[in-house]
């Protein structure tokens, strides 16, 4: 039986240069990686991995 709120295997990780054609991405708030906002992006900026940890986080707490 798996943990639905436990902290699994580290994600893999991201890309470390962000598209050529595309604009400037934000950073993520928590970990500093690109997200797939633009730098304009107004609110909080996660990236895909953070955005599906914190929504685990929010269904989890009930």
């Amino acid at each position: 039986m798996s943990d639905y709120c436990g902290t699994g295997a580290d994600p893999a990780p991201a890309p470390t240069s962000s598209p050529v054609d595309g604009p400037p991405f934000a950073e993520c708030v928590l970990c500093r990686k690109p997200t797939e906002y633009p730098e304009s992006h107004k609110g909080k900026t996660l990236c895909p991995v953070c955005e599906w940890q914190e929504a685990q986080r929010t269904a989890c707490s009930g």
